[in-house]
């Protein structure tokens, strides 16, 4: 069945870096679009980032700059690379697959259990 299993998740304090990892199985990897959302305690959950199939990325303004989205299709996993993490990054981070670029929740197909972030002041 499909899978999409977060990690790298952790507290880390205002500055600092983080890499998530998202391992996916069940379907092909290199067909999808590969997406990272958050949702903060009492907020909606929102786009971060996406990179299609052919590596083209697109990012959230709150992160461009500072997140990069990168793949490897001999691994089926997505990452996400966090640097100058702000407290207002702290959420939980979810990776999700879509059939083409998007940024809107709705067009994607599976989802994550998502991983924990908490950057501390």
């Amino acid at each position: 069945q499909v899978q999409l299993v977060e990690s790298g998740g952790g507290l880390v304090q205002a500055g600092g870096s983080l890499r998530l990892s998202c391992a996916a199985s069940g379907f092909t990897f290199r067909s999808y679009a590969m997406g990272w959302f958050r949702q903060a305690p009492g907020k909606e959950r929102e786009f971060v980032a996406v990179i299609s199939r052919f590596g083209i990325t697109d990012y959230a303004d709150s992160v461009k700059g500072r997140f990069t989205i990168s793949q490897d299709n001999a691994k089926n996993t997505v990452y996400l690379q966090m640097i100058s993490l702000k407290p207002e990054d702290t959420a939980v981070y979810y990776c999700a697959a879509a059939s083409r670029l998007s940024r809107y929740e709705d067009e994607y197909d599976y989802w994550g259990q998502g991983t924990q972030v908490t950057v501390s002041s």
